[in-house]
């Protein structure tokens, strides 16, 4: 699927221009530069063919984490090749060590965000909203909206995979056969999803890695919330005519959300508040918060075990139906384990490959090419677009160890456009490939390209919005 947006990237990586020998001080450790070196070479086939497979991987079944942790570690055994018989010592070492430590940060802030994310879904919060809004008796043009604005203002808090695959249930439960429908809502749901987690450093991965990176504050998200929204508008507002405005059958499903849901909710809030705090006051990394936030959630769990017998031990048939869903304990840890392993395993193996191929010099080389040839503005644009075909986590963490010289506003242009660049394709964001899943037949890849225009259109106006009413970080 993206397998040749990294083509163009690997040809555009190995464009010549820095001698295998050249010598660089890189935070006071003697570094080489391999961009025309074998082991460069090999590098960039090594990782183009292990994205294939990612990109690949609904036809061969094997887990994306796979492929990338083998290039990771066969990539950073050929830096460590080169330095040793070049005599170099801990060069490699103190490189690799910067880039677990990034993903030591990542990995603890996701994980717990995971937990609280699946610790609300056991408590049937999520499924109570869909079964509201299914038992609402709206019109689906009044659907297509309610879940597009949804999608819009869950995805900054839940992020943008989760909240398409919410969104996606109700319309998947309302529209049953009626296949225009599922396919329009689902297409809008991606575009709002992506378009709401633009502008929250919790919305997306990328804006999550800027967040960290310190590169935009937290409140200084707030900025890209007005050109979120046209970019989400533009082509909600087009497709919407092609929505009959007819009524759903009417269901009677009924559901009640379990025991200790809202305290759940209001930690949730709480973590995030606190991580937001140790980041903007205290200068700790986010993670510190976000764990903090973990052991509240722990304890509360150990509250809701302890009284959960008490409570339940006695039948009464008036309790009944809240009894449903109640019979196994709250436990933690099986939250904890229901978190995307291979996800996360997968962020590992990208951050060590890219950091790879920036440490061997072809970041450097890039750079030079989209940020100085090019200008920022062009660069930051075509990343979007690339994020469309190539997975927008790699083409961020590469821009962020980059790190250009540009403005503000710039910076805040490329998180922009990386969060919302998926959207053009239904393969360019995780949310569009899970709903691809979920709505199968429904919601294809030929179903949203037929409204690419209409989506391109709205990443126009988002860009043109953005230089409006941000001009003076420029």
């Amino acid at each position: 699927m993206k397998t040749f947006g990294f083509i163009v990237l690997g040809i555009l990586l190995a464009v010549p221009g820095f001698s295998s020998v050249a010598m660089a001080a890189a935070a006071g450790v003697e570094t080489l530069n391999l961009t025309a070196h074998w082991a460069g070479y090999v590098a960039l086939v090594v990782f183009v063919i292990a994205y294939a497979f990612v990109m690949t991987e609904e036809v061969t079944h094997m887990r994306k984490s796979k492929p990338v942790l083998l290039a990771a570690g066969i990539i950073w055994g050929l830096i460590g090749l080169v330095y040793a018989i070049n005599g170099i010592d801990h060069a490699a070492e103190t490189a690799i060590r910067h880039n677990i430590l990034e993903y030591a940060e990542l990995f603890l802030f996701l994980l717990v965000a995971m937990t609280f994310i699946n610790a609300l879904e056991e408590r049937q919060v999520f499924e109570v909203l869909r079964v509201k809004l299914v038992n609402a008796g709206f019109s689906y043009k009044s659907l297509f909206w309610i879940t597009g604005v949804l999608a819009f203002f869950i995805s900054p808090i839940a992020d943008n995979l989760t909240t398409a695959l919410l969104m996606c249930a109700v319309v998947m439960a309302i529209g049953k056969e009626d296949t225009k429908f599922v396919g329009l809502s689902c297409i809008n749901i991606v575009v709002a999803a992506n378009a709401g987690g633009a502008f929250s450093p919790f919305g997306d991965i990328t804006t999550l890695m800027v967040w960290q990176k310190g590169v935009v504050q937290f409140q200084e998200f707030l900025a890209l919330f007005v050109p979120s929204v046209v970019n989400w508008l533009v082509p909600a507002f087009i497709m919407s005519f092609a929505i009959a405005n007819k009524k759903p059958e009417a269901q009677t499903e009924d559901l009640k959300l379990k025991r200790g849901a809202f305290v759940i909710m209001g930690l949730f809030l709480w973590t995030i508040a606190t991580a937001v705090s140790f980041h903007n006051f205290l200068q700790l990394p986010p993670m510190v918060g976000m764990m903090a936030g973990l052991s509240l959630l722990k304890i509360y769990g150990y509250y809701l075990n302890r009284t959960h017998v008490s409570r339940y031990q006695t039948y009464d048939p008036e309790k009944a139906e809240e009894r449903i869903g109640q019979i196994l304990a709250f436990d933690v840890f099986k939250k904890v384990a229901r978190a995307e392993w291979d996800t996360l395993l997968f962020f590992y193996g990208i951050i060590l490959c890219v950091g790879g191929l920036g440490f061997m010099g072809y970041l450097a080389l890039v750079s030079k090419v989209m940020y100085l040839d090019w200008g920022p503005t062009a660069a930051n644009v075509t990343v979007g677009l690339l994020s469309a075909i190539v997975d927008n986590i790699p083409v961020m963490f590469a821009v962020l160890t980059m790190m250009p010289d540009m403005s503000h506003g710039q910076w805040l242009l490329v998180t922009l456009t990386a969060g919302v660049g998926g959207s053009l394709l239904s393969i360019g964001s995780a949310a569009g490939v899970a709903l691809m899943g979920q709505a199968r037949g429904k919601y294809t890849f030929f179903g949203h390209l037929k409204w690419s225009p209409v989506i391109a259109l709205g990443y126009a106006a988002s860009i043109w919005v953005h230089f409006l009413v941000n001009g003076k970080l420029f």
